[in-house]
């Protein structure tokens, strides 16, 4: 999930022109009581901001994850190794697995010529092992306290946002929500005890709606202080309830009538149900791709916030006329829209296919995709329309257009060992 706008980046500026300053203070008594600091000419200020940036620009983040000995002077050790390859240390969590050993993450700044496989040979010569590394950037530069509560809060204020804060808590990992039982009835999953189950790089945790939160991580076991974390946050969620944002848009459509678009909840199941009703035979086959009679045991999923989000249009007489589901798919979202045939063609669909995306690159996804039918002009043109480069996959009539909502190298894949 992305970070939120709030947190604070590392700016090179102001970063070099504040250690400027302090060293200048501890540089001035010494010497002499009666002499004045030189004066700060403007082309000295620029000048030092300038080293700072080139500076900034030749060094790289990296997050690593390193398991060492829990004795004295093993962290020590472990810095000065860092140390001596001008790896400076910005932020550092220590994560107890028991009396004889901790894990220890630090957020890296290293010179940019300097390999993965360097950085863990130093992290080795200073006493570490298991050590794990991945890129990371300067949004991540912020204290876990602040990014913690920033989280909370924004859990706090939407139900949708578990997920997406589950994933900002935990760095790169999948989660899936799987529900006490399926559509046709049948148990999805055994229960989950009430304090979680934690499987080195699998959580289970038991959802509000009695189903199970499952959060994976391959790529690195998850730690006892990470689990405590999630369970912490999954209980706020429980403890306050559902929660769906109430704002409201309102739209005038090209011919002039007014719509309203806001986020749905359960509560609009019958509405969403009636719309079912007088959409057509072929409208719900291109929406579902099933049986049209099965139509109606979707929208419960659909409509949890548990899954992701949805937005309603409302007619100016309160009537539901169209739902644009962005549902949770790992780290991708899944796009679905479906439209009254009577007001089709005019926007709608365009309208909320946007919004939906917007969501998505707020929430930190990095594809989006829609499934429909190859015959389904109307949806083919609507992703089309948004501008982003498409993937086509047919099969047996079924088609997927996927659209990268960033380019593929902004996001560096996971390096380790």
């Amino acid at each position: 999930m992305a970070e939120p706008s709030n947190v604070p980046t590392a700016s090179a500026t102001p970063a070099a022109t504040g250690r400027g300053n302090r060293r200048r203070m501890v540089w001035w008594p010494r010497r002499g009581r009666h002499e004045a600091p030189p004066p700060d000419t403007g082309a000295g200020v620029a000048a030092e901001a300038a080293a700072g940036s080139r500076a900034q620009a030749a060094t790289g983040l990296w997050r690593m994850r390193t398991t060492v000995d829990e004795r004295p002077g093993a962290l020590a050790a472990l810095c000065a190794a860092l140390a001596d390859g001008a790896v400076d240390i910005l932020t550092l969590q220590t994560h107890p697995l028991g009396e004889s050993t901790t894990v220890d993450e630090f957020m890296l700044r290293a010179p940019a010529g300097l390999a993965k496989d360097r950085l863990v040979a130093m992290a080795s010569a200073g006493g570490g092992r298991d050590t794990w590394l991945e890129r990371a950037d300067a949004h991540e530069l912020v204290d876990v306290p602040t990014r913690v509560l920033s989280i909370a809060t924004r859990t706090a204020l939407d139900t949708a946002e578990l997920p997406l804060a589950l994933r900002s808590l935990l760095g790169r990992c999948t989660i899936r929500s799987i529900p006490a039982v399926s559509l046709t009835g049948r148990p999805m999953d055994d229960p989950v005890p009430l304090e979680g189950v934690l499987e080195e790089t699998v959580l289970r945790l038991p959802d509000a709606s009695g189903g199970t939160i499952v959060v994976e991580r391959p790529q690195l076991p998850f730690t006892p202080a990470e689990f405590a974390r999630a369970r912490a946050l999954v209980q706020l969620d429980t403890r306050l309830g559902q929660r769906v944002p109430r704002s409201r848009d309102l739209l005038t459509l090209p011919e002039g009538n007014a719509i309203t678009v806001r986020r749905a909840d359960p509560d609009d199941l019958e509405d969403a149900r009636a719309m079912h009703d007088r959409c057509s035979e072929a409208t719900l086959t291109q929406r579902y791709h099933g049986p049209v009679h099965d139509a109606d045991r979707y929208l419960a999923h659909l409509l949890s916030p548990r899954f992701g989000r949805t937005l309603a249009v409302e007619t100016a007489s309160g009537r539901l006329v169209a739902l644009g589901h962005l549902l949770w798919d790992g780290d991708e979202a899944e796009v679905a829209l479906l439209v009254e045939d009577d007001w089709q063609h005019r926007g709608i669909g365009s309208e909320l296919l946007g919004r939906l995306v917007d969501m998505a690159v707020e929430a930190g996804f990095e594809n989006v995709y829609a499934v429909t039918r190859a015959a389904n002009t109307g949806m083919i043109a609507t992703m089309r329309g948004l501008g982003l480069p498409l993937d086509y996959q047919i099969e047996e009539g079924t088609m997927v257009l996927s659209a990268p909502l960033a380019p593929v190298a902004a996001a560096p894949a996971a390096e380790g060992r």
